[in-house]
């Protein structure tokens, strides 16, 4: 979608009484004498009391776009009924049509209509539009959590005439490699709703764990609003190959090593009222997920983890507390709190658990242009079946991200001094939290940078802890 944004032209039609004007004195030599100053306020009162008629809409520049999507996304400007309402309703289309990302610029032009037959008050707008060409090359970068990536891209946008993309990307990161092909197809007239097909390989090193894990799957996902919140349905399948990074590995991560079929269905839902997703100043976020994959033979409840964390930004403070219940405890109660929801194993595969977990954001503006931000993390992981879940489907805790002052995923029994182990049962005898001070530097819209001096407290055998200073760089931080 295209960042340019240029102005809303408005010519008043002939035959409507001219406007009072305000403005500076024009000098002794001007000869509008008579001219009366009208405060602002009374100004726009009298625009919007002017009742007008959006007779017709012209689109200039349409190639291979179809009308039924264009119209659909400014028919709102036809229910205008004075001339502010035009052109805060032209504004609106305006901003639909560039999300759509199939044109490289939108202007409008608000005119009088010049036919014979036109009503007095009556007005025509007009959306010169430039579309994007066929085929689009990218080249940028993008932070993660910790770690960063080049990503070259090719789209088609506006594929079939109604907003289709076609995309192809390749990413080379510091701990990932990707590359994938998709497929994005709107609704017409509601572009929230839409569907998107992926094909995708990624290779990933996990130095904490001395892990390679290499994913080859694809993925059909679809996305609707109900009310104010976004959900996402999602079903994948990926054959997963793990392996030793080095071969100083642990007995325990050569043991997860192979070849495995996860087949899930997930849905996701999404509450988001920030004013910035990397250091949003005011507003929330609750977001919920629910990943379940397992075989349809054997519904046994072996174990459960249950993950707790939070933070308070303002007062640099923070802290994670890990759970474990025992089998066979209800699921409902889980589910009221809970909802990024996974289901793996249904639909095929030789993996089966539920996962769940769930993140809270709550940001308040107080004074002296400071904000309080306090968040909250959980996640739960039940193994279906007689079999553990895998090492890659675990939640982790620790580093510069999550619980600060403790290194990268490392808050855990460790196996070796590689990586938490699978059972972490005995984590909820003790609380690990920290404390410290730190400098917050926002990138744009792209990432954030922290700068912390931490201090770790509750540390237990087997966790590796950063004391001292500590630097971060992310999309998502506790």
């Amino acid at each position: 979608m295209s960042d340019q944004y240029t102005s809303l032209m408005f010519i008043p039609p002939q035959s409507l009484d001219p406007l009072p004007m305000d403005g500076p004195d024009f000098g002794p030599g001007s000869d509008d004498g008579d001219l009366v100053e009208v405060e602002p306020q009374k100004k726009q009162e009298i625009l919007e009391n002017k009742d007008v008629v959006v007779q017709r809409v012209h689109f200039e520049g349409l190639g291979r776009t179809k009308d039924d999507l264009v119209m659909a996304e400014i028919a709102d400007v036809f229910k205008a009924k004075n001339l502010i309402d035009v052109m805060r309703k032209s504004h609106e289309a305006r901003e639909k049509l560039l999300r759509m990302g199939i044109f490289r610029e939108v202007e409008v032009l608000v005119d009088t209509c010049p036919d014979d037959d036109a009503l007095p008050n009556g007005l025509d707008v007009t959306f010169e539009v430039t579309e994007l060409r066929r085929l689009t090359g990218s080249y940028n970068t993008m932070v993660g959590n910790n770690e960063g990536s080049m990503v070259l891209g090719l789209k088609l946008p506006n594929l079939f005439g109604r907003a289709e993309k076609m995309t192809f990307q390749f990413s080379y990161g510091t701990k990932e490699t990707s590359y994938g092909l998709s497929f994005f197809k709107p609704q017409v007239g509601n572009f929230d709703r839409n569907f998107c097909f992926n094909l995708y390989k990624v290779t990933g090193q996990f130095p904490w764990s001395s892990l390679r894990e290499t994913d080859r799957g694809l993925s059909a996902e679809i996305n609707f609003p109900i009310w104010k919140t976004s959900h996402t349905l999602k079903w994948e399948g990926v054959w997963r190959e793990l392996g030793c990074l080095a071969r100083t590995a642990s007995f325990a991560i050569r043991e997860e090593s192979g070849h495995s079929l996860k087949s899930s269905l997930s849905h996701s839902m999404m509450i988001d009222s920030r004013n910035s997703t990397i250091l949003p100043k005011r507003g929330a976020l609750l977001k919920i997920n629910q990943v379940t994959a397992s075989p349809a033979n054997s519904p046994k409840l072996e174990y459960d983890v249950v993950e707790r964390g939070i933070s308070s930004n303002g007062g640099g403070i923070s802290g994670v507390c890990v759970l474990c219940r025992p089998s066979g405890c209800r699921m409902s109660h889980y589910k009221a709190i809970c909802a990024l929801q996974e289901l793996a194993g249904y639909t095929g595969g030789d993996v089966s658990f539920l996962k769940e977990d769930f993140e809270l954001q709550i940001n308040k503006r107080l004074a002296w242009d400071s904000v309080l931000s306090t968040s909250l993390w959980g996640g739960m992981l039940v193994p279906l079946g007689d079999r553990p879940s895998s090492i890659a489907d675990r939640f982790y805790l620790g580093g510069p991200t999550s619980v600060r002052g403790f290194s990268m995923y490392s808050i855990g029994p460790q196996s070796e001094g590689e990586g938490p182990r699978a059972h972490l049962r005995r984590l909820a005898e003790c609380i690990r939290w920290s404390y410290g001070a730190g400098i917050v530097l926002r990138l744009g819209n792209i990432a954030r940078l922290e700068l912390n001096y931490c201090i770790p407290m509750g540390v237990q055998s087997g966790d590796r802890i950063c004391d001292g200073v500590q630097f971060g760089a992310g999309i998502r931080f506790l």
